[in-house]
């Protein structure tokens, strides 16, 4: 079996991995989870982290013809349409984006948004298969984090979003809205279902306490082994428990907002007004006396 070629580019603000996935034979190739950065106090959005991207994938003769995501983002924008219009690549991402898009259309008062998913143009079940080149992609549907994630099995390498971190750092939270711990077990114990060898590339890293270095890939066994949330003889309940204290305690990620309402429309920002400019919607809450 022909094994991908993966090429990894980390982006420390959002401490975010993107990949470049590729088909040796053809020369096909895949971008996961690309970065688009975004600075939030002044506003200024910019594409420097997706170039580095297409800079690698045209000095080393990649064509990309596809943009997979895992699922919509809190803590990162997606570049998706800039390596769209660079590539004329297609976007996917799994089909429940649309539970996504129902849950905070209100939340934004986003009245144009479509919830059928259509600003994506490739939607993936559980179980669906696709190619890369000649790769066969397998796409697993592994929601708790949010309802939409998925990971993307190629070879003996899975993409698999936010579910897991290294194993000395865990695994993802389950409280933003739609996620839920129990859920999220049960999808980890899938993924740890995979053959132990299978090599796990994450989504993000943020160097857990007494590392001094960014990790992005592990494989199935050591997570079943060593994972300080999820190793092998952790019960369902004890997760849970465990997931639920811990997530009462984090903050909220601070690209949240504009994270959220860009990234379930595929990466597209709301058109902009008539002085040019685009803008993003903060809701505001008033803290009850």
């Amino acid at each position: 079996m022909t094994q991908p070629f993966i090429e990894a580019f980390f982006d420390e603000p959002s401490n975010t991995i993107s990949y470049l996935v590729g088909d040796p034979a053809t020369r096909t190739a895949a971008v996961i989870d690309p970065v688009l950065d975004f600075d939030m106090a002044s506003g200024i959005a910019d594409t420097r982290s997706a170039q580095r991207i297409l800079d690698f994938a045209r000095e080393h003769d990649w064509r990309i013809d596809m943009v997979l995501e895992t699922h919509a983002h809190a803590d990162h924008l997606s570049a998706a349409p800039f390596i769209k219009a660079h590539t004329g690549a297609w976007a996917g991402i799994g089909a429940h984006i649309r539970d996504v898009q129902k849950i905070f259309r209100p939340v934004f008062a986003m009245g144009d948004l479509k919830t059928d998913g259509s600003d994506f143009d490739r939607l993936f079940e559980d179980g669906d298969r696709f190619a890369i080149g000649a790769l066969e992609v397998q796409v697993l549907h592994v929601p708790g984090h949010t309802p939409a994630d998925v990971a993307y099995v190629i070879g003996d390498a899975s993409f698999i979003g936010d579910t897991l971190f290294m194993p000395d750092h865990g695994t993802a939270r389950a409280d933003f809205p739609g996620g839920d711990a129990r859920t999220l077990f049960r999808s980890i114990r899938r993924l740890l279902a995979l053959p132990d060898a299978t090599r796990l590339f994450l989504c993000h890293d943020y160097k857990a306490p007494g590392r001094d270095d960014y990790r992005w890939e592990t494989t199935v066994g050591e997570q079943r082994r060593s994972n300080g949330h999820v190793h092998d003889g952790v019960s369902e309940d004890e997760f849970v428990t465990m997931r639920e204290q811990r997530d009462a305690s984090l903050s909220v990620p601070k690209l949240l907002l504009p994270s959220i309402q860009v990234n379930i429309r595929a990466g597209r920002f709301h058109e902009a007004e008539s002085n040019g400019v685009t803008y993003l919607r903060i809701p505001v809450k008033w803290k009850a006396d």
